[in-house]
């Protein structure tokens, strides 16, 4: 794959160009996020970038915030009592954190452990998280919009990820890991492949399916995915890119 930290900066660069070209009317309008307009989105991505720009080397630890029960209810907290801002000083401040995350994370010595939301993480795969969240919430925004915003290959860090995730999915539902094979069709026709071929799961299809299912932004029913083996529909109901 492509250097993870070269495809976060390029994701952001996109994000930023769809941005700076918005209205006043469209940043206080509604996006795909529930109860949240669009300087919302952006305000929670500023302020989940900027414990990036400060990270906390650890072992074992993780990152939590001590309000709402939930991870999804303490990210809505920290919105909730920032919200109000112009739009112009909401996406300065995502900029000045977003475009300094890659070389944070790139400066981080060989074996780091990062603390992040309920585990510890490589730099690398803290990247990979960052790319998968703005790639999500750039859908929130985008879609309600009627903004194009194409997949790129950049979904492929995505995949990988929701894919990686599996087990920790499964553990959460209180399920034995269930190994499963992925082979998923790119922006551009060409096929990437996740796992053991000879696993007894299998899931198929678009990779852009995939990764929308892991973000919750689309139901396995409403995509051309297919599941097959005893665990591969439950593969599809639990998968996600982020931390929950």
């Amino acid at each position: 794959m492509a250097d993870v930290l070269d495809d976060l900066a390029a994701e952001y660069r996109r994000l930023d160009a769809v941005l700076a070209a918005l209205t006043p009317d469209q940043w206080s309008s509604a996006s795909g996020a529930d109860g949240w307009t669009v300087a919302d989105v952006v305000l929670h991505l500023a302020q989940s970038e900027e414990a990036v720009g400060t990270p906390a080397v650890t072992d074992t630890g993780a990152i939590l915030p001590s309000t709402g029960t939930t991870v999804d209810g303490a990210m809505a907290d920290l919105v909730a009592a920032e919200r109000g801002a112009p739009p112009g000083d909401v996406l300065a401040r995502w900029r000045r954190a977003a475009f300094a995350t890659p070389d944070v994370l790139r400066s981080q010595p060989p074996g780091t452990r990062l603390a992040w939301v309920r585990t510890s993480l490589s730099p690398r795969t803290l990247a990979t998280t960052r790319l998968a969240e703005h790639w999500a919430h750039a859908q929130d925004i985008t879609v309600p919009l009627g903004i194009d915003y194409p997949d790129t290959a950049r979904i492929r860090h995505i995949a990988w990820l929701a894919h990686r995730t599996l087990p920790y999915a499964f553990s959460v539902a209180g399920r034995p890991d269930a190994p499963v094979f992925c082979e998923l069709t790119a922006p551009d026709g060409t096929h990437w492949t996740f796992g053991d071929p000879a696993a007894p799961n299998r899931i198929t299809g678009p990779a852009a399916d995939f990764c929308r299912v892991g973000a919750r932004r689309l139901t396995p029913e409403q995509t051309a995915l297919r599941a097959e083996g005893p665990d591969a529909a439950d593969a599809l109901r639990l998968v996600r890119n982020y931390a929950a």
